[in-house]
């Protein structure tokens, strides 16, 4: 199956939405918190990256979901920074402190077509969120250059329905987190006002563009919305309310990643209910709400077949 965004490319739709979104880091507001901050001149928001992308590493990488690496792995590239600042983060290395080298649209394009080159079924931005104007400039070059694999969006969920509008017909799998139900939990451990209501918004405009998760022969995604959902400490994920948006407001056909390995990482030993892993119990009744909706596609962690 040919890439989406080959077509966008043969037509000249491609260049144009590079056009168009680098002009976004001019008076940024590529996510919800529209710091309005000139990035081409050097200027830094609160997600703290700058003109150019910057790249932790890129390698292939098998501990995705089964239709994401496959058997070959999927082509992973870690972008540095976040528009979240969540206080549990186990990346924060990377995430909060940047830990990475900048890179040209021409380096990060070499970097997809070495992923290619090495077999891997699809090339999966992981936290691409503040990058995405960087990142289809560098789209363009590397299919020009014979890049032919899926693109995968692998995003925090707290986008702007602008920028996911412009990726229309650019990404082809949509792996978004849905993080939290409520505003309280929200803005304290990832300090993200009105997390839900972009996170839905984003992710109902992602599965108009895409649908649900289709596969190849051998089990390989190929176009579609995967949402993976976290199970917090003590409820604080709001699990119920994120599962019945999904059943009832998108489909019951979409598929679910149910998350279990939640740890305090970062500052989270330090923040009351934060500070434990989640019990057996806490799991067991996320999956329960999932069997209750009638959520029928997916995976809960423990069991690689779907539920």
């Amino acid at each position: 199956m040919t890439p989406s965004y080959i077509a966008l490319l043969e037509s000249g739709e491609l260049g144009r939405r590079v056009e168009t979104a680098r002009a976004m880091l001019a008076d940024c507001r590529l996510c919800p918190r529209e710091c309005g901050v000139n990035r081409l001149e050097g200027e830094t928001g609160t997600c703290g990256a700058g003109a150019a992308a910057r790249v932790s590493s890129h390698n292939s990488h098998h501990g995705e979901e089964p239709p994401i690496s496959g058997s070959r792995g999927s082509g992973t590239i870690f972008l540095t920074h976040c528009n979240l600042k969540c206080s549990f983060c186990q990346n924060y290395p990377i995430s909060h402190l940047g830990n990475g080298s900048d890179v040209s649209p021409g380096e990060l394009a070499a970097m997809m077509l070495s992923l290619q080159t090495r077999g891997c079924h699809n090339i999966n931005f992981v936290t691409p969120t503040h990058y995405m104007p960087q990142i289809i400039e560098a789209l363009e070059i590397a299919a020009r250059g014979g890049l032919r694999v899926p693109l995968v969006y692998n995003c925090g969920g707290y986008e702007s329905l602008d920028a996911v509008r412009l990726l229309e017909g650019i990404v082809d799998i949509y792996m978004p987190d849905i993080k939290y139900a409520d505003e309280e939990p929200a803005m304290k451990l990832s300090r993200a006002p009105r997390y839900f209501e972009h996170a839905t918004a984003a992710v109902t405009e992602m599965y108009r563009q895409v649908g649900t998760l289709q596969m190849d022969d051998d089990g390989i995604a190929t176009r579609g919305l995967l949402i993976r959902h976290l199970v917090l400490p003590a409820g604080l994920a709001g699990s119920r309310k994120v599962l019945e948006f999904i059943a009832r407001k998108l489909s019951k056909d979409v598929f679910v990643s149910v998350m279990e390995q939640y740890f305090p990482a970062h500052l989270a030993c330090g923040i009351p209910g934060m500070d434990r892993g989640i019990t057996a119990g806490e799991y067991a009744g996320v999956v329960d709400i999932v069997d209750e909706l009638g959520l029928e596609n997916g995976w809960i962690q423990g069991d690689p077949s779907a539920y």
